[in-house]
């Protein structure tokens, strides 16, 4: 009990759906943590297969985890909305349903926290039989650590399932829009008043499987053909995605405020106003919006230049 005391309550929540070929191991790797004091929150959407009876299993062995089921379907990022509101903890670490974690990754990862809003770890990867393939998220990703929105404008690399954040950063969050991935918006809404630190350190093994709901490219894994959206589909997703982001920028920012303002506009139409300032703020702010895709300076300036023609 005084390990408990000693070390601050954390919250892991994990959205599940149709899980149960690999939740055992995802709910073993959780439960099985060197960090003493932890309660974990599940919260189920409608499943048809097993997953809620592995759940109810678990959560009859071990007191510390809590499942709820949905009445009806909220979707992927809803549901996980609803789980980190039910969270009490001041610290919260999202869970995949599919993954495996390292014993000490709460534990590390809490270590390293300190007065940062959001603190996150590498990957090694692993296939749908649980086995190392020998790469981690790093080799496909550019992971670093983040410090300003403008990293936020069109892409990031910060995956929620090795992070650890606050309290505060998931209230200031709040609501999670559907249409944004919900680590994408958490890291965005971080740097407003602190930074996501990466630490190198592979604390979780990330399953890829044809299942994933977003995932990486890796070889022998063979993913669901999905249908690619219409051109004006993505287009008015780009919009809306550029408006949120707009909106929820603090005006204190006032830099990235007028930046993202600016940027918005430019996304409404293809008007040889709206092409031209486009391209001259990814221009000026190259660095920082292509930041997560570690290009060359040259690359940057080719990749603004074309948005001239493009929004993204």
């Amino acid at each position: 009990m005084s390990a408990q005391i000693a070390q601050p309550l954390v919250s892991v929540v994990m959205a599940t759906y149709n899980g149960s070929r690999f939740l055992r191991e995802q709910l073993d790797s959780i439960v099985n943590q060197t960090y003493p004091n932890l309660e974990i929150i599940v919260v189920d959407d409608c499943s048809t297969d097993d997953t809620v009876a592995i759940l109810n299993a678990y959560a009859a062995k071990y007191a510390n985890i809590k499942v709820y089921v949905n009445e009806v379907n909220l979707g992927y990022v809803k549901n996980f909305e609803k789980g980190l509101l039910l969270s009490t903890a001041n610290y919260i670490s999202p869970c995949d349903q599919d993954d495996i974690w390292l014993p000490n990754k709460t534990e590390f990862l809490m270590a390293k926290l300190a007065g940062n809003a959001i603190v996150y770890c590498n990957s090694a990867i692993i296939n749908e039989a649980g086995e190392l393939t020998g790469k981690k998220l790093s080799d496909t990703k550019y992971l670093q650590t983040y410090d300003d929105c403008l990293q936020y404008t069109i892409g990031n690399t910060a995956a929620g399932h090795a992070m650890i954040l606050t309290r505060k950063t998931m209230l200031d969050s709040m609501p999670l829009p559907t249409m944004i991935p919900h680590d994408y918006w958490l890291g965005f809404v971080a740097t407003f008043e602190s930074q996501l630190l990466f630490v190198d350190e592979p604390l979780v093994w990330y399953r890829q499987h044809s299942a994933n709901v977003f995932g990486v490219k890796t070889e022998g894994v063979k993913k669901v053909k999905k249908v690619k959206p219409a051109k004006e589909v993505i287009q008015a997703k780009a919009r809306e995605r550029m408006r949120l982001l707009y909106e929820k920028c603090p005006d204190y920012l006032t830099e990235q405020k007028a930046a993202f303002a600016g940027l918005s506009t430019s996304y409404e139409s293809f008007s040889l106003i709206n092409d031209f300032n486009r391209m001259r703020l990814f221009l000026k702010y190259r660095d920082r919006i292509l930041a997560y895709k570690n290009r060359s300076e040259w690359r940057k300036i080719l990749f603004s230049i074309k948005m001239f023609w493009m929004i993204k």
